[in-house]
């Protein structure tokens, strides 16, 4: 049986992180946990209630961002140690974030891909637009946060090329998947 491995599609708000992570799920039959919605069930919201608050407030503070970090990590741990494969889908914008994903797939004897999810702006700015009309989307984000967000994220500069992917995620989701195969059956 082939180890299970662990990947993280990480990025910016509105780079289709979400979109692509999970259909890479979906496709692998992979476990998926999406921090929008984990946030959420924390705080006992449905995961399509719309959190208006400015960035930093209510359940995006850096507690609860902590807290729905740790949350991702059990969940992800549990999986792994059911011989299950896992996405974990978040911003994952600080090194320290990312260490603790590294730290956990090392401590597992796991293979750990990050998948780093970029967009040009304009295109971010006309997801945001159109998820601010689907009542059934799950992400609160919005352009205000995002320059919050593109300020203090951090380069991931900790990762090794072989567990860093960046993907352009402007193009249709099939093609950013066959991309994403065809980059990892050049890995060892």
């Amino acid at each position: 049986m082939p180890q299970p491995e662990l990947f993280i599609f990480f990025g910016l708000i509105a780079t289709g992180k979400s979109t692509v992570a999970q259909a890479w799920a979906e496709r692998n039959g992979l476990s998926y946990y999406n921090s929008d919605v984990v946030r959420k069930e924390l705080a006992g919201l449905a995961p399509q209630t719309h959190q208006r608050e400015i960035a930093d407030q209510g359940i995006y503070t850096s507690e609860f961002t902590a807290k729905t970090y740790t949350a991702l990590l059990e969940r992800a741990e549990q999986a792994l140690r059911q011989d299950r494969g896992v996405v974990l889908d978040a911003s994952y914008q600080r090194q320290a974030d990312r260490d603790r994903v590294r730290m956990l797939a090392q401590r597992l004897g796991v293979r750990l891909y990050c998948i780093l999810c970029v967009c040009p702006e304009e295109e971010m700015k006309r997801r945001m637009t159109k998820r601010a009309l689907d009542p059934l989307a799950v992400s609160d984000g919005r352009w205000e946060i995002y320059l919050k967000q593109k300020e203090r994220f951090e380069a991931p500069k900790e990762l090794a090329t072989d567990q860093l992917i960046t993907l352009s995620t402007d193009l249709p989701v099939e093609t950013v998947l066959q991309q994403l195969s065809a980059h990892l059956e050049t890995q060892p």
